[in-house]
């Protein structure tokens, strides 16, 4: 099992705490359906880059 770095899960803690808010969908949505689904996207790409680093 690899080493797990304690930095990378403080990251992906705050990213997640981060994308929760309902205050954040709702600026990403007044700014445009396609701005948001970019947005998606790419937060669910880097959560998968991560989850992949992790194990």
């Amino acid at each position: 099992m690899k080493h797990i770095n304690l930095s990378t899960i403080f990251i992906f803690l705050f990213i997640l705490i981060s994308f929760t808010s309902c205050e954040v969908i709702g600026d990403i949505f007044k700014a445009g359906v396609w701005v948001g689904i970019i947005i998606v996207i790419l937060v669910i790409a880097i959560i998968v880059w991560l989850v992949k680093k992790i194990l």
